[in-house]
């Protein structure tokens, strides 16, 4: 089954990409310029220069599953971005505000309740 969660971690390539570009492409693109691995199960975000199409990148079981989505109006919003940064990480809900076409930095975050990203070794040895 394809889907994507709030379990995934998502990352934003900041740059334009080649929408030309599969599977092997992109995943190069993750491994050489992000210099992370595309096989880790996190998802990897692709705009290209015009910013009228996306593709996502995320390995699962058995194989990488590439998601494309092409607007015929208007442009994704990737929101302001330290020029510097090979990519931006992004939150589930920030990935619904750019499919839906909401700037996410026009929007007000309220803060809510999250445990910490990071667990100590004993929690780590304990899973």
């Amino acid at each position: 089954m394809f889907s994507l969660s709030e379990r995934h971690r998502y990352y934003l390539y900041n740059g334009s990409a080649d929408m030309r570009k599969g599977f092997d492409g992109l995943s190069g693109l993750v491994r050489n310029e992000l210099g992370m691995n595309p096989l880790t199960g996190d998802v990897y975000i692709f705009i290209n220069r015009s910013r009228n199409r996306l593709k996502m990148l995320v390995w699962e079981h058995g194989g990488f599953v590439l998601y494309y989505k092409r607007l015929e109006q208007g442009r994704f919003a990737r929101g302001k971005v330290e020029q510097d940064a090979q990519s931006i990480e992004y939150t589930w809900q920030d990935l619904m505000l750019l499919v839906g076409g909401i700037d996410r930095n026009a929007v007000k975050k309220r803060k809510r309740f999250s445990l910490p990203k990071i667990l100590s070794e004993e929690q780590k040895k304990a899973s």
